[in-house]
């Protein structure tokens, strides 16, 4: 394992314990979490502008690279177990996202379990990607280009949301991006456990200790809950970003073969050693640079001109 490589396992290996030591005090986790990429203690740097937004029941920001075509726009969904996550450890991947996909990013702060429990992050996902087709950086405007991104839980939600969009027949994103999603409560992913040595940072029982956080009642073979039973079958393209030493693995290779099964364009990248959601370690990761340049790839890929 290169140097850069292990100085991020170690950091989320010791991440982990601080998490562990802090399960009964959930203020003091939420601050832990945005701590996920700050490597060395190092902010990551922002490569781009920040843009509040004021007129929503939910806080929304754009992040914009100097790049950004502001009516090509992406609605990122944060991770972080769907109880934490915050605009704070999220807008240097945003920047990145923006710069590489010549994209405005728009944050979404949506209501966090178990104080909100599901659906109710997942309605505001909905919400704010509906708002994001009308309204830009700079104003009210129609997208020409719109996509959904988001990872871990965010990844979960950025699928429930392309969901819930097609059942209630609204208009559906350009293509769909998920890095190391969480696809299925029910636990099935042989990875939960085959990689249970090899994770530094998810522990192998991360669906049995967040489904009655999260899911409460409900039933976690809901395809708004565990996308891995959702239908697929009128779907854009998706991007699926996993690494190979994460438990959530095979949530990302099922859920790439259950869509391809129903005529979904489906592009699963599985990079080699990387841990959970190592996209944003870049630039201190190599591969965590280039997993961007394919993200920015797949989204002008994607992008109808207009």
């Amino acid at each position: 394992m290169d140097t850069d490589r292990e100085a991020v396992f170690q950091h989320l290996r010791d991440l982990f314990g601080r998490i562990v030591s802090t399960l009964d005090d959930l203020p003091k986790r939420r601050r832990l979490l945005d701590e996920y990429f700050r490597l060395d203690g190092e902010i990551p740097d922002i490569v781009g502008t920040l843009i509040e937004v004021d007129d929503q029941r939910f806080p929304l920001e754009w992040v914009c690279a100097d790049n950004a075509d502001p009516d090509r726009r992406i609605l990122y969904i944060h991770g972080g177990s769907w109880v934490s996550g915050s605009f704070a450890g999220y807008r240097a991947l945003a920047s990145r996202i923006s710069k590489a996909a010549g994209a405005a990013v728009l944050l979404v702060d949506y209501r966090l379990a178990p104080e909100h429990r599901f659906p109710a992050g997942l309605d505001d996902c909905v919400e704010a990607f509906l708002w994001m087709l009308g309204h830009g950086p700079d104003g009210p405007a129609d997208a020409r280009n719109a996509f959904i991104c988001g990872d871990s839980a965010g990844g979960n939600l950025a699928l429930a949301t392309l969901l819930r969009l097609q059942a209630g027949q609204k208009k559906l994103p350009d293509a769909v991006l998920a890095l190391s999603p969480a696809t299925d409560f029910t636990a099935a992913s042989p990875s939960l456990q085959t990689n249970a040595g090899l994770d530094p940072i998810i522990h192998p029982m991360v669906y049995s200790a967040l489904q009655p956080v999260y899911l409460g009642d409900a039933d976690p073979r809901d395809p708004f809950a565990s996308p891995i039973f959702g239908d697929f079958s009128q779907a854009p393209p998706i991007l699926l970003q996993v690494g190979s030493a994460e438990v959530l693995l095979d949530d990302s290779v099922r859920l790439a073969e259950h869509a391809r099964e129903q005529g979904c364009e489906v592009e699963l990248q599985v990079w080699e050693g990387m841990p959970h959601v190592f996209q944003g370690f870049a630039p201190r990761l190599a591969d965590a640079s280039r997993a961007l340049e394919k993200i920015g790839a797949f989204v002008r890929q994607h992008s109808i001109a207009r």
